[in-house]
């Protein structure tokens, strides 16, 4: 089954920099759109995307901060965070089910018990 575990969550303070990482199996993840989801109260929020070749797309919220990756042959992908802010704060999963905007139909973001955990990360001085 799909199981995705992300690791590299913690406390920064605002300006720092964090690396998350997901390690991905149970799907043909060479081929897969992988995606990361951040959670807060009452929301989810899809921010970035990378294709299987490669393409990416962020949300205005992360964009010219956060740089999306993936390593085909680890089964990874990881989210390097920069300049981070006090509106970061939240839980970060990894996705393998996410349709970005602007790539195919909108569809709801629903959490699955997939992501498993999450990695919180925490801005705060």
């Amino acid at each position: 089954q799909v199981q995705l575990v992300v690791s590299g969550g913690g406390l920064v303070e605002p300006g720092g920099s964090l690396r998350l990482s997901c390690a991905a199996s149970g799907f043909a993840f060479s081929s897969a759109t992988m995606s990361w989801v951040r959670q807060t109260p009452g929301k989810l929020e899809w921010i970035s995307s990378i294709s299987g070749v490669g393409s990416r797309t962020y949300s205005d919220s992360v964009k010219g901060r956060f740089t999306i990756s993936r390593e085909n042959a680890k089964n990874t992908v990881y989210l390097q965070m920069t300049s981070l802010k006090f509106s970061d704060t939240a839980v970060y999963f990894c996705a393998n089910d996410v349709v970005p905007p602007g790539w195919g139909d909108p569809q709801p973001i629903v959490k699955k018990d997939s992501w498993g955990q999450g990695a919180q990360v925490t801005v705060a001085s």
